[in-house]
């Protein structure tokens, strides 16, 4: 569980910033390459596979075995199979290593498609390279992982012969990160530490986990292929095997988390009194006790992380002085935890996540068996390196999460909603923040960035790296950062100057139109799609399909939803290669204009209630004749009510116009009346929906009233703007 949105996110603030700073939540290559000319290995690499056992699925005859893909003769010897598709070469390394690169050097039946694959067992096999366009040759491709075996998985064959290679080269370098199995130390002296696992050092290279744990299996392969070597979960329990099962197959290890209340930060999690609850910390530490005896000796099991982000989510639950001894005691509590894991486990290390460094003066008080900490950090991931060294601390770190800027850290726009960062801005955010973590060396033992996660919904688009299951830019400049190469890959659509127009008069239910370049670095065709978010409107997060029509070069006219406030739109291009690029501005949308005079605009208007104090109220009629969208009357929550216009005389008009509040009538009579005292209907509606009602009643009155009948939600009646036209 994790909090996909975070509101707020502060830094303890230093001598050189005196307001507190947001934190908590590179160029890429805009080109495939499918083969590349051979070059020498880099003095960090080993060449592995020269002379080692290789089989093969076929060999068109005993002088073209598959040992003589691996003999070292370049030009003289070689393997050739069968004359089919679907084969395979494979060479045994004879242990588990890290590999770094294969070089395919091709006789002239080469191959078109295949697949790069690594083994521990021989069995079990993991794509870590697909080629689709292979030009023979020689094709140098960077890979990023560990195995024992090495396979070429033929797909497709370029020649009517078989597939036929002079030599097969696998590289492996002396940056090999250990497998699953051995103990997992924090190592190292005062801003000179290194993770170790089985006593080999170990970087962490990750992500946070977002995909359904039934999944994990079916994504883990990509996420191997990312160059990633850790994933962070926010809860353990009984359900979390599965997921730990498929980390281990792919040697992936796990951060296992356990969460505390009020996690998540600002805005999230309920409120534990540390002080004086003395069951809930009794039975949280037993509970943990449970699961680490039960997954301590999971060969994914990395580490254990206690909390996520409570000290600066405690602000929500206290102030004062109160708030800081909850922030003692919750600190004093995760260290009772780590003192049990250790009892437990001493084989894994214990940290604990927060979002906000002003958390790790408590937990260096309060929690000395902490063998590391845990930062959440987004745009101001730099200045976690600053805070840490000017507060003196001793132990190293960890990022739990980062990434892009959040919500909480960029500009509103000119609708007031923040302005999310673009496709090539994130991925430059994941690039800066690998370099910020990379660059405090000796102390920032790595990071799990924020998200493998695969919902397509406000959220998700502005932070995943596979929504829906779509790459996004983000994810191939992580990519580069953990392995050091995109080469080979096809990357996504690249979507730019994109506008809305009207972008903050947009009439409910008319049209709006979107502009936007798009451009595929790999030439690939385009498929484009428009989407709508309402969160900022109504708070639902989901991306609906828009109702749009091409115009063309870019543009299309895109319906504007019915219910007022400011939306999201989202323009996606999809590559048909898994890739998409998705961009996003927002669009405010108003009450359609209606023609003629607004006669009720500042005239005197009564009501049966209204609110005097609750949320923005007081909420009195008037309010709702005063032409300011942004004030409304609110009544009582009772059936019926009403509100009424004194025109000031008999006055003819032809048209009503009825903003409503998300407090909205479903029922309701329009009434004239000469006198204010008898009254006649002039119009009924029983099938109200809220947003905007734009009536046609022709009369003539000096009175008008809504007589509101029936309610459409649980609360009163309440309106923004009642208008009479004519």
């Amino acid at each position: 569980m994790y909090t996909p949105l975070h509101t707020a996110r502060r830094r303890r603030p230093t001598p050189a910033r005196t307001t507190a700073s947001l934190v908590a939540l590179g160029a890429l290559l805009t080109a495939s390459v499918t083969a590349l000319t051979a070059a020498p290995a880099t003095a960090a690499e080993t060449l592995l596979s020269q002379g080692r056992p290789a089989t093969a699925s076929s060999a068109e005859g005993t002088a073209f075995a598959a040992s003589a893909a691996v003999d070292g003769n370049l030009t003289g010897t070689r393997w050739a199979s069968q004359w089919s598709d679907d084969q395979w070469l494979q060479v045994d390394l004879g242990q588990t290593t890290a590999i770094s690169r294969v070089v395919l050097t091709w006789e002239a039946a080469y191959g078109k498609a295949y697949n790069i694959q690594l083994s521990d067992n021989g069995n079990d096999w993991r794509t870590v390279k697909s080629v689709t366009a292979g030009d023979g040759g020689t094709d140098d491709i960077t890979v990023s992982g560990t195995g024992r075996y090495v396979r070429l998985q033929g797909i497709t064959r370029a020649t009517g012969y078989g597939y036929s290679l002079w030599e097969f080269q696998v590289y492996g370098g002396d940056a090999a990160q250990p497998g699953p199995g051995g103990a997992v130390r924090v190592t190292g002296s005062q801003g000179n530490w290194q993770l170790t696992v089985g006593g080999r050092p170990y970087t962490v290279k990750g992500v946070t986990w977002g995909p359904a744990i039934a999944d994990a299996s079916r994504y883990m392969p990509d996420v191997k292929s990312l160059g990633v070597n850790t994933i962070r979960t926010w809860g353990t329990d009984g359900g979390t095997k599965p997921l730990l099962d498929a980390a281990a197959a792919h040697g992936i290890r796990v951060v296992n988390g356990f969460w505390l209340q009020p996690g998540g930060g600002p805005g999230s999690g309920g409120c534990v009194d540390y002080v004086t609850d003395t069951a809930y910390k009794t039975n949280t530490l037993n509970e943990f006790a449970k699961w680490v005896e039960t997954y301590k000796s999971h060969p994914a099991t990395l580490m254990w992380n206690v909390g996520n982000e409570s000290v600066l989510g405690l602000q929500n639950c206290y102030s004062g002085a109160e708030l800081e001894a909850q922030r003692n005691a919750y600190t004093s509590f995760v260290n009772d935890v780590a003192k049990k894991i250790h009892t437990i486990d001493p084989d894994h290390p214990v940290t604990s996540t927060d979002a906000w460094t002003g958390a790790w003066p408590y937990y260096q008080r309060n929690a000395p068996d902490l063998d590391l900490y845990s930062m959440n950090s987004y745009g101001d991931i730099c200045g976690v390196r600053q805070d840490w060294e000017e507060g003196g601390y001793t132990k190293p770190y960890i990022i739990t999460e980062t990434g892009p800027a959040g919500e909480w850290e960029v500009p509103d726009d000119a609708n007031g909603v923040p302005e999310e960062p673009t496709d090539v801005q994130k991925a430059e955010g994941y690039t800066k923040a690998w370099d910020c973590v990379t660059g405090h060396q000796g102390v920032a033992l790595g990071a799990t960035v924020f998200h493998y996660g695969v919902e397509h919904d406000f959220g998700g688009v502005w932070f995943n790296l596979v929504p829906d299951g779509l790459k996004r830019l983000s994810y191939y400049a992580l990519k580069k950062a953990y392995t050091g190469s995109t080469a080979g890959d096809n990357t996504p659509p690249v979507i730019s100057n994109m506008t809305v127009t009207p972008s903050g008069s947009a009439p409910a239910g008319g049209e709006f139109t979107v502009r936007a370049d798009v451009r595929d670095p790999d030439g690939d065709p385009v498929t484009t799609k428009i989407y709508l978010s309402g969160n900022y409107a109504s708070g639902d997060k989901r991306l609906v399909e828009a109702s749009y029509r091409s115009l063309g070069n870019g543009a299309f006219a895109v319906k504007a939803p019915e219910k007022l406030g400011v939306w999201k739109v989202y323009v996606q291009a999809e590559d048909g290669r898994g890739n998409a690029g998705i961009e996003t501005e927002s669009v405010k949308v108003v009450a359609p204009p209606v023609t003629g005079t607004n006669l009720a605009l500042n005239r005197t208007t009564t009501a049966s209630s209204f609110q005097s104090s609750y949320g923005d109220c007081p909420c009195p009629p008037a309010n709702a004749t005063d032409g300011n969208p942004g004030t409304r009357w609110a009544s009582d929550w009772s059936d019926p009510q009403w509100i009424r216009v004194d025109l000031g005389s008999a006055r003819s008009f032809t048209r009503l116009q009825l903003v409503w509040d998300p407090a909205y009538a479903r029922a309701y009579e329009v009434q004239v009346s000469d006198d204010g005292t008898t009254w006649r209907t002039v119009r009924t509606v029983t099938d109200g929906n809220g947003d905007v009602d734009t009536l046609d009643v022709a009369a003539t009155a000096r009175h008008v009233r809504l007589h509101l009948t029936a309610r459409g939600t649980g609360w009163g009646y309440s309106l923004h703007e009642f208008g009479i036209y004519g």
